[in-house]
């Protein structure tokens, strides 16, 4: 179970367009830095600290390879989020339940004969 602190690590990294555009390259598979480079209009350095962020909330882990530096996606932390959110679901879906059983009570269908 994540720890609020770590939480707010995740989504803290997921608000970034660029970070979650970085997560949806590494879900296709290991990319180097130059490669994620590529995608978008900023400097290597740049890209770097958003893995550094990635890295930091666990979403991106980073090994290296030959003389590539590579970043791999760790969807256990997405999954814990993701978890974490799916409380709030069930809450929401429950209140939509009642809501349109009230709904119902007060404006029953009519009988169509």
């Amino acid at each position: 179970m994540m720890t609020d602190d770590e939480l707010d690590l995740v989504f803290g990294a997921l608000a970034d367009p660029t970070r979650r555009a970085i997560l949806g390259k590494l879900a296709q598979g290991d990319a180097s830095v130059n490669e994620l480079t590529g995608m978008f209009a900023m400097s290597q350095p740049a890209v770097s600290r958003h893995l550094k962020v990635l890295e930091r909330a666990g979403l991106v882990s980073r090994s290296q390879q030959g003389t590539m530096r590579l970043s791999h996606l760790e969807a256990d932390a997405l999954r814990e989020a993701t978890d974490w959110l799916a409380d709030y679901r069930a809450y929401w879906e429950a209140s939509y339940a009642r809501l349109d059983a009230l709904l119902a009570e007060i404006d029953p269908p009519s009988d169509p004969s």
